[in-house]
C-alpha cells in the first residue's frame, strides 16, 4: 500500500462497519431509552450522527482530500448531525479522538501495533474526559460511565502487559469493560433498574466499539470476523415522560467565540436539565431541556449566531409513532441503474438513483416523499439502504405521515414488491401485499470480483466470478455463463413459477437468451421475464417467485 493508504482503508471501512452496526441495532436502541426522557430515539439520533459524520468523510475523500481532512471532516459532520443527548455527547467523543488516532499512525504503511495501543489507551482517556467536560450535570449510568469504563479498562489492559500491549490486546480490554459497565447501568439509575433495561446511550457504545473491534481484529471476544455480541434483551419501559421534567427538547448550533461558551452554559444551565455544549473553533452544538424554548433560544442569540434550531415536545415525540390516516400515497424505491428506474417509475414510485454503488442517506430518502401528508412506503433494494430507510420512516412519522418499510434487500425484490403495489387498496391491507410478494423472491446475481477476498464460497482473486444467492456468494468461477446457469439452478431448486432476469450494463452478448433457452428446456413449466436494469457491476440479477 501506498503511504497512508492502509488507514485510509481501515478508517473506510470502520465507518461502514460502524453505520451498519448501529442500522442493525438502532430499533432496540430506541425500544430501552427511558434516560433522561423515554421518548424512543436514542437509537435513531446515534445513528443519524454517525450517519451525517461518515456522509461528510465520503465527500471529503471522493474530492481527493488528506487523511487528516477526512478526519476532520467526519469530526465536523457529526457536530453538525449530531442529535439528542447521546448523539451530541458521541459526537464529542469522535472530536476528541478521532483526529488524534489518525494523527498517531494515519501516515504509516504498516501500523505499530504497540504504539497504536498506546496511542488509543491515550485518547480513549482524553474523549472520556472531553464528553464529561461537555455535559453540565455529569449522570452516573450513562453513556458517561460508559465511557469512563472503556478507557479505564483499556489503561489497565496496558498496564498488565508491562507497556507492550498491543492494539487488539488494548481494545478487547476496553470494549470488555464497556460491557461491563454497561450492565451495570440499572444498579446506578432508578429509571433504569424499574423499567428492567440498560442504558441506550451506553448501549449505542458499545455497538460502537464491537465495530472497532470487528474492524481492527477480526473478530468481537474471540469468536469468528463477523460475528456479534447479543444486545441485551430488555423489557417493554414505559412509554411515559416522566413527571415534572422539562416538556422541550432544544437544538441549535452556534457560531460563536469559544471564549464566550462558559456564560452561555451558565445562562442556560438555571433553564432544564439535560445540557450538554460541545464543538471548538467557533462552531458548537448544544443540547437543552427546558420549559421555555425561547430562552433558550435568546441565550444563543445573546452571544452567537444559532442556526437549524429544532424545538421537540418531548412527551409529543414519546407518541410520534402513533399511525395518522391519510389520502394519498407514496412509494419510494431506489433503483441502481436506468432501466431499474424506469421500471419503478413506470410502476409509480419515487425513484432515488443508487447507480455505481451510492448508498443515500435518511435526508435524501426524506426529500423524495413529496408532501408530508401522504402515506408512504420506503423500499430500500438494498441491505445497505435499509437502515436509512428505518430512520427516515422514523422522522417521517414524526411529522404525522404513516410509514411502512418493506426491508428489501435486493433490486428484483423491490421490483416483485412493486409489481403488486395497488393504490386503490387500503395502506395496510397494500402493505401485506407488497411485503408478501419481496418476502416470496428468492434474489441472486452475478458479479465480477474486483479484489482478493475471502468470501463464504472460499477466496477469490480479481476477475473471478461470483454468483450470489439471497445475498451470500454461493459459488466462485471463472465463467460468467457457468456461474450464471449454477445460480439459476440453485433458486429454482425448490418451487418457483416466475424466473425474472434483469441484465446489467456489462452483460455479455447472448448469456440472457443462454439463460432463456436453459430454463425453458429444463423447467419448461417456469415463465421467464428479461428487464433491462442498466446496472453497474451485476451483469445479472435474478429472481424467483
Amino acid at each position: 500500500m501506498t503511504n497512508g493508504s492502509l488507514a485510509r482503508a481501515l478508517f473506510a471501512r470502520w465507518r461502514e462497519e460502524t453505520l451498519a452496526a448501529l442500522g442493525a441495532a438502532r430499533e432496540e436502541l430506541d425500544a430501552v431509552n427511558v434516560y433522561p426522557v423515554p421518548d424512543r430515539d436514542t437509537g435513531t439520533n446515534v445513528y443519524l450522527t454517525l450517519e451525517a459524520a461518515a456522509a461528510s468523510a465520503c465527500a471529503a475523500d471522493a474530492a481527493g482530500s488528506g487523511l487528516d481532512e477526512v478526519a476532520r471532516a467526519f469530526v465536523d459532520g457529526a457536530l453538525r448531525g449530531a442529535r439528542g443527548n447521546s448523539g451530541v455527547i458521541v459526537a464529542q467523543l469522535l472530536r476528541a479522538s478521532i483526529p488524534q488516532l489518525v494523527e498517531a499512525f494515519g501516515g504509516a504503511d504498516q501500523v505499530d501495533s504497540v504504539v497504536a495501543g498506546a496511542a488509543l489507551v491515550r485518547v480513549l482517556a482524553d474523549a472520556t474526559d472531553a464528553a464529561y467536560t461537555a455535559v453540565e450535570r455529569p449522570v452516573e449510568g450513562t453513556i458517561l460511565s460508559v465511557a469512563r469504563a472503556a478507557a479505564d479498562g483499556a489503561t489497565a489492559g496496558a498496564a498488565r502487559l508491562g507497556g507492550s500491549a498491543r492494539l487488539p490486546e488494548v481494545l478487547r480490554a476496553a470494549t470488555a469493560a464497556a460491557q461491563v459497565a454497561l450492565a451495570h447501568t440499572p444498579a446506578q439509575l432508578d429509571e433504569l433498574s424499574r423499567a428492567g433495561v440498560v442504558d441506550a446511550g451506553g448501549q449505542a457504545l458499545t455497538v460502537i466499539l464491537d465495530a472497532t473491534e470487528l474492524v481492527l481484529t477480526g473478530r468481537i471476544d474471540g469468536h469468528r470476523h463477523g460475528s456479534r455480541r447479543p444486545l441485551p434483551v430488555p423489557l417493554a419501559p414505559a412509554a411515559d415522560v416522566s413527571a415534572g421534567g422539562p416538556a422541550y427538547e432544544v437544538m441549535y448550533l452556534l457560531d460563536v467565540e469559544d471564549a464566550a461558551v462558559p456564560g452561555l452554559r451558565a445562562a442556560l444551565a438555571p433553564l432544564g436539565d439535560s445540557l450538554v455544549v460541545v464543538g471548538g473553533n467557533g462552531l458548537w452544538n448544544v443540547h437543552v431541556h427546558v420549559d421555555d424554548p425561547g430562552k433558550a433560544i435568546e441565550a444563543a442569540i445573546a452571544v452567537g449566531r444559532p442556526h437549524q434550531v429544532v424545538v421537540t415536545h418531548l412527551a409529543r415525540n414519546a407518541d410520534a409513532h402513533r399511525p395518522g390516516s391519510h389520502g394519498t400515497r407514496t412509494v419510494v424505491a431506489t433503483a441502481a441503474g436506468h432501466g431499474l428506474a424506469e421500471l419503478f417509475a413506470a410502476a409509480g414510485a419515487v425513484v432515488v438513483n443508487t447507480a455505481d454503488g451510492h448508498h443515500p442517506d435518511t435526508h435524501e430518502l426524506l426529500g423524495a416523499v413529496p408532501h408530508t401528508g401522504s402515506d408512504v412506503v420506503l423500499l430500500p433494494n438494498d441491505r445497505a439502504v435499509v437502515p436509512a430507510a428505518e430512520v427516515a420512516a422514523v422522522r417521517l412519522r414524526e411529522r404525522g405521515a404513516r410509514v411502512a418499510v418493506i426491508p428489501t434487500r435486493a433490486q428484483v425484490q423491490g421490483l416483485a414488491a412493486i409489481a403488486v403495489h395497488d393504490p386503490g387498496r387500503g395502506f395496510d391491507d397494500d402493505v401485506v401485499h407488497m411485503t408478501a410478494a419481496a418476502g416470496h423472491t428468492r434474489h441472486g446475481a452475478v458479479t465480477v470480483a474486483t479484489r482478493v477476498v475471502l468470501t463464504s464460497a472460499g477466496p477469490c482473486e480479481p476477475g473471478d466470478v461470483l454468483g450470489v444467492v439471497d445475498g451470500d456468494v454461493a459459488l466462485v468461477g471463472t465463467d460468467l455463463a457457468t456461474v450464471a446457469e449454477a445460480v439459476t439452478e440453485q433458486l429454482l431448486g425448490g418451487s418457483g413459477e416466475l424466473l425474472t432476469i434483469v441484465s446489467g450494463a456489462d452483460v455479455p452478448d447472448g448469456l440472457v437468451a443462454h439463460l432463456e433457452r436453459l430454463v425453458a428446456t429444463s423447467r419448461p413449466g417456469v415463465e421467464v421475464a428479461v428487464h433491462l436494469g442498466g446496472q453497474a457491476g451485476y451483469p445479472l440479477l435474478l429472481a424467483v417467485e
